[in-house]
């Protein structure tokens, strides 16, 4: 068995939708980044390539490299699936948060987790999709981002 941890933070920017766990959420402001900056797409990502001992995001999928600008993070997690499948692994569960002041996220939570588990190819009750407000604390309180957290276990597969 393996666990992952990943995080990821963007800052909010206009002229972009904002994008979350592959679902467009309605709201003034999009998030900044060399993709479509879909923190808790890259969060996943991370989580699962940390289980594997195979680095980060950036590794793979290099900020200054111009074929991912823009670039959906859907498919980033689609490619690190293929990877953990090919190292022998499968996810036994997958839990997240949201870190947002703003928009108000909960309409959208079981919509996130079922893109999120169709992705990664899991049944939808084995990931976990949950948000908390930044309390008008800091970076996140005052809504000039958001942030995202993720834990995963893995397993080998079973031939």
């Amino acid at each position: 068995m393996r666990v992952g941890l990943g995080y990821d933070i963007h800052p909010f920017c206009q002229g972009r939708p904002l994008i979350l766990g592959g679902v467009q959420i309605p709201h003034s402001h999009g998030l900044d980044g060399h993709s479509d900056a879909d923190v808790l797409t890259h969060a996943v990502c991370d989580a699962l390539l940390g289980a594997m001992g195979q680095g980060d995001l950036g590794r793979h999928f290099p900020p200054d490299d111009p074929r991912y600008t823009n670039f959906n993070s859907l498919h980033m997690l689609q490619e690190v699936v293929g990877l953990m499948r090919n190292e022998g692994f499968r996810v036994v569960n997958l839990d997240t948060t949201i870190l947002a002041q703003a928009p108000k996220l909960a309409p959208y939570l079981s919509q996130i987790a079922a893109q999120l588990a169709q992705t990664l190819g899991v049944d939808p009750t084995l990931v976990n999709v949950k948000v908390k407000s930044g309390e008008k604390l800091g970076t996140i309180g005052r809504q000039e981002g958001i942030a995202a957290q993720a834990i995963c276990l893995l397993a080998p597969t079973v031939s």
